[in-house]
């Protein structure tokens, strides 16, 4: 019986609150719908506060109201989690009051907006550079603020993220190997892998050592197995390339996990490069 009473408290709490609700947004009483909006907000309501704050909007533009008005619908979009929404108006924010009271917020939670947006690295990643452009951007107009580590935390982040798309290129690259259908680069497959590699090392210097060392392992494996393919005319030429590249990724990583499959690469082409042994195999 008592679990019953507590059960009809709590339908007739949120009958009450939806009638409350639903008579806010016919009030013509925009100040009044302005308040409740931030009450809502207070109480973790963001869908509700949010859209009785953009009902009242356009009329708050005009007041005293109107630059805290836009923060809060920013806010409460993003906590609702609409961040193509929240982007937008925290975007809008900031060119709307470039010297405003909340405008470090408003940038930060722009690039924040943008980066909850962010695909998996298997889809386009136009959204993912936005997000590190925004974070930067952040950065460089607020060098000293203390969501500056954060900034750059995500933007060290999103970067992995890129380089790991890469690397799916570049590793696909070399498990097709000597396939000839789907040469790249007016080469084969281990010079598209080579070269896809070496751009990413090139275009992300702040990529994880982890992302490095993947990436630099697979141009080794890529000179190996292309010198390996190659003709007599260029065979010791691309074992010396194969093991000039082990020095270089020995000494970048010299505790890699790859270090035995490296050690055998070295010594299998030093020796055909010593003896110009026929048998690649051996």
């Amino acid at each position: 019986m008592k679990k019953s009473i507590f059960v009809f408290g709590i339908l007739a709490l949120c009958v009450t609150s939806c009638k409350r609700y639903g008579a806010l947004q016919k009030t013509p009483d925009y100040e009044y719908r302005y308040e409740a909006a931030k009450a809502y907000y207070i109480e973790g309501s963001y869908t509700k506060a949010a859209s009785l704050m953009s009902d009242v909007l356009a009329v708050m533009k005009g007041t005293h109201h109107g630059e805290e008005s836009l923060y809060l619908l920013a806010q409460a979009e993003y906590n609702a989690g609409d961040y193509e929404t929240s982007g937008n108006y925290f975007k809008k924010y900031c060119q709307s009051y470039p010297k405003g009271k909340y405008v470090q917020q408003a940038r930060y939670f722009h690039a924040m907006s943008t980066y909850k947006q962010v695909p998996d690295v298997r889809l386009d990643q136009t959204v993912t550079w936005e997000a590190m452009q925004a974070f930067q951007s952040f950065i460089d107009l607020y060098p000293y603020s203390g969501l500056k580590s954060q900034a750059q935390n995500y933007i060290n982040e999103l970067q992995d993220q890129l380089v790991d798309k890469e690397y799916r290129s570049a590793k696909l690259y070399y498990d097709l190997g000597t396939y000839i259908l789907n040469c790249a680069y007016g080469g084969n497959n281990y010079e598209a892998c080579i070269i896809t590699s070496q751009n990413a090392l090139k275009d992300f210097p702040f990529a994880s050592t982890a992302k490095k060392e993947e990436l630099s392992m697979l141009i080794l494996r890529s000179r190996y197995e292309l010198a390996k393919g190659s003709t007599e005319e260029k065979r010791t030429a691309r074992f010396r390339d194969a093991i000039d590249e082990y020095y270089s990724f020995i000494n970048d990583f010299p505790e890699s996990k790859y270090a035995n499959e490296a050690n055998k690469i070295l010594k299998h082409s030093q020796d055909i490069v010593k003896n110009k042994r026929i048998n690649l195999d051996d």
